[in-house]
């Protein structure tokens, strides 16, 4: 049946192109996030006064990237192993699995911490983190009745 093999060959190369996209994707997604990332290391940075470096705000933000960078390998491996089911093959998508899932998981938990302190500091009135007088204010929310910290212009 040669037709059958027509459709194999094409699907190897389909395969092999599509393997080659996602991980090209990743690679584009990783350098994407250390840009992104800096850009915001730098705006924290510009505008901050006698603060520290908020490091989960940019953590986060790099790790986002990352794990959409994994996604992009996990398909290429996906597709890799569809192609030539190896052990090797199998091995390495199990630990790219195990990794994506991981970070995905502490990430949504930080995401979810982060989210519920800037509820927190919005219902408190707090003002942003360069605003405040030390790095130690932003630490506790103060009770309803007390009123936020100063704010320096």
């Amino acid at each position: 049946m040669p037709w059958l093999e027509v459709i194999e060959t094409f699907s190897f190369h389909l395969a092999t192109l599509g393997e080659t996209i996602l991980e090209a994707l990743g690679v584009i997604c990783i350098f994407v996030g250390i840009i992104v990332t800096a850009r915001l290391a730098l705006k924290i940075l510009k505008h901050r006064h006698r603060v520290m470096l908020p490091f989960i705000q940019i953590r986060l933000k790099f790790g986002l990237w990352l794990a959409l960078a994994l996604e992009f390998q996990l398909g290429a491996d996906i597709l890799s192993t569809a192609i030539t089911p190896t052990n090797e093959a199998l091995v390495r998508l199990s630990v790219i699995a195990v990794i994506r899932t991981f970070l995905n998981y502490f990430l949504n938990k930080e995401i979810e911490a982060q989210m519920e302190f800037r509820e927190k500091a919005i219902t408190h009135n707090y003002p942003p983190l360069h605003m405040l007088d030390s790095p130690l204010d932003f630490m506790e929310i103060p009770p309803k009745d007390t009123p936020p910290p100063s704010a320096h212009p």
